[in-house]
């Protein structure tokens, strides 16, 4: 799917997300690609103004920023879906004033479920990981006007 179609998806299903709508002047403003491997990347620039501890990007923000990855992962396969449950890890804190990537993929999936895993990296190394279980709007989704079944997105539950 092309980038374009990912972020239009992301625009009418949720116009002013905090983690992606570029019209959103309080929010992130992330912009996520669709990379080859059905899989989605976006950087980031950590602000200041969203530390918890000096110097540290707010862990609440982190887990936005990683749940926000899986949901446009999902755009990106013309799905509309919702988070059911994710779980994250900080592994070492994300640092502030520094540049940030993260990227989702899906992992496995059955009708109206899938499992996707996303992570953090800054500086080569991964800072926070997420797991996710992302419940498919499908048919019952106004919004979700790509069609791309579940059945071609490979593993299954």
């Amino acid at each position: 799917m092309q980038h374009n179609s990912v972020n239009n998806i992301s625009a009418r299903v949720h116009p002013n997300c905090v983690v992606c709508s570029p019209s959103n002047t309080n929010g992130l403003q992330l912009e996520f690609i669709s990379k080859e491997d059905g899989g989605i990347t976006a950087r980031f620039m950590c602000d200041e103004d969203l530390e918890g501890y000096p110097g540290i990007l707010h862990g609440g923000i982190v887990s936005s920023i990683l749940d926000g990855a899986m949901c446009h992962c999902m755009f990106s396969r013309g799905q509309v879906a919702v988070t059911a449950e994710m779980t994250t890890k900080f592994r070492h804190p994300v640092v502030t004033n520094q540049q940030a990537i993260v990227s989702a993929n899906i992992t496995r999936f059955s009708h109206s479920l899938c499992l996707l895993e996303a992570e953090i990296v800054q500086d080569g190394k991964v800072k926070a990981t997420a797991k996710g279980k992302f419940f498919n709007q499908g048919e019952k989704s106004a919004f979700n006007s790509v069609p791309y079944t579940l059945c071609q997105m490979g593993k299954r539950l």
